[in-house]
């Protein structure tokens, strides 16, 4: 029986896959982003042309083999922005989901399907990409739970890429119990660690491009550079990641907290009160971006722009798509970037992931909040859409350049909106983090 679509979550509703083992995930649903390669399904990547012109699946990508090998059942193939070029959730061809918990209000994107199923208890847990912020942005927006691994820490072999360097997937679920509990059936794998921040590269095999992401961090906890630390996960000796490591450090970057304004921060700073009452940590307040966000951002948006022209220009370049307004321009500018000099982007990159990692180590985690405020309203003004977008990109981004597991919780706003309260954690503690926000958020 197909799903209802009252939200308009769904592309594919009838879509349908039970569950093949009898594990952890038994009687659960969740759906997929349709970037995700379903046995006999043919994505769209929120495109026609694309859909056009590909062919359906001949497998299951090893993410959704995992979760129904944990009996866990596939209901619908939901909406994703064109290309997953977007953070809005608004789709030139297909329409807009409608965000269950934010009326006249964009769900955000480019995750926007499988969020809004969740809110929208059409299903139990989704999976989602995340390159620049597509599953903690509307994650946030719609008021549900959201979760960014390690790169290279969730296998994404059979899902259409973006910005490979950047690409994870992430899942979306309605508690902090059931967030964990995916978790614990997608990240049974070692952290791939990799060589360059943000580099492009074949991969031998296919030909395909991919991206890379790797730093070794040095310690500034003291504000000075002391011998690196072992921060590979440490499942890597045993083929999982296990929770070994306790949360002892939180910091709290004040650049951050100042995006989001002196009403969404207080509503925020009960988030915040939530967590530091249910737990020991030490905390700190501390600047962790004195280049400013802004250049972060810059930086973030340079080499994701180039590997995304590196990704798909040439199919664009070939089959000439047709594009919404709005993605055809950021392609557009993605193109201009084709053939320069990305050295110094990606210097800058490696400063700041070397920083934020060897602060971090194992131990410590960083809190901000996910987005600066609820989720715009549909048809607003562009111009400040672009400015609720920056906004948006400035905290995702510090995640995204570091490689870093970041999980975000809803919050209630001003008028009951959702808010989005982000823990980041240290690289390769992605279960570590999980387990500690399950068991402080519900205290």
């Amino acid at each position: 029986m197909a799903l209802h679509n009252h939200h308009g979550a769904f592309r594919v509703p009838e879509l349908a896959v039970p569950g093949s083992g009898h594990g952890t995930l038994m009687g659960l649903s969740f759906t997929v982003k349709d970037v995700f390669a379903v046995a006999g399904h043919r994505s769209s990547a929120g495109n026609p042309d694309w859909l056009r012109t590909h062919e359906p699946a001949a497998a299951h990508a090893p993410a959704v083999s995992r979760l129904l090998q944990a009996g866990a059942a596939l209901r619908g193939a939901a909406h994703t922005d064109e290309l997953m070029y977007s953070l809005g959730g608004e789709n030139y061809h297909y329409g807009t989901p409608v965000n269950p918990h934010g009326e006249g209000r964009i769900p955000g994107g480019s995750s926007s399907g499988p969020v809004v199923a969740v809110a929208s208890g059409s299903v139990d847990f989704a999976l989602g990409t995340d390159t620049g912020g597509s599953v903690r942005v509307p994650s946030a927006y719609c008021g549900v739970y959201g979760f960014r691994p390690t790169h290279g820490a969730v296998d994404i072999e059979g899902v259409i890429p973006l910005a490979p360097g950047f690409d994870t997937v992430g899942w979306i679920a309605g508690s902090a119990e059931l967030l964990l509990k995916a978790g614990e059936v997608l990240l049974g794998q070692p952290v791939r660690v990799t060589d360059q921040p943000g580099e492009i590269q074949k991969d031998k095999q296919t030909g395909a491009q991919t991206g890379a992401q790797t730093c070794e961090p040095a310690d500034m906890r003291n504000g000075r550079q002391t011998k690196p630390h072992n921060i590979k996960p440490s499942g890597k000796q045993t083929g999982k990641q296990t929770n070994t490591h306790r949360l002892s450090r939180m910091f709290i970057p004040p650049e951050c907290w100042s995006l989001a304004g002196q009403e969404c921060g207080g509503y925020l700073k009960l988030g915040l009160n939530r967590l530091q009452t249910g737990s020991a940590l030490q905390t700190a307040v501390m600047e962790i971006a004195p280049e400013g966000l802004k250049t972060w951002m810059d930086v973030f948006r340079e080499l994701q722009g180039a590997e995304i022209w590196a990704t798909h220009g040439a199919w664009i370049e070939r089959e000439r798509p047709v594009f919404g307004p709005d993605i055809a321009a950021r392609f557009t500018w993605a193109a201009g970037l084709a053939g320069a000099d990305h050295s110094g982007a990606r210097s800058l990159q490696r400063g700041f992931a070397e920083r934020l990692r060897g602060l971090l180590g194992n131990d410590g985690c960083l809190v901000i909040p996910t987005v600066p405020g609820p989720a715009p309203l549909r048809g607003g003004d562009p111009a400040q859409l672009e400015l609720n977008r920056s906004g948006a990109m400035m905290l995702s981004c510090i995640a995204g350049l570091a490689g870093l597991p970041q999980v975000t919780l809803p919050v209630a706003g001003p008028g009951g909106l959702p808010l989005g309260l982000s823990v980041i954690g240290g690289y390769g503690q992605d279960l570590e983090l999980l387990s500690w926000v399950q068991e402080v958020w519900k205290q």
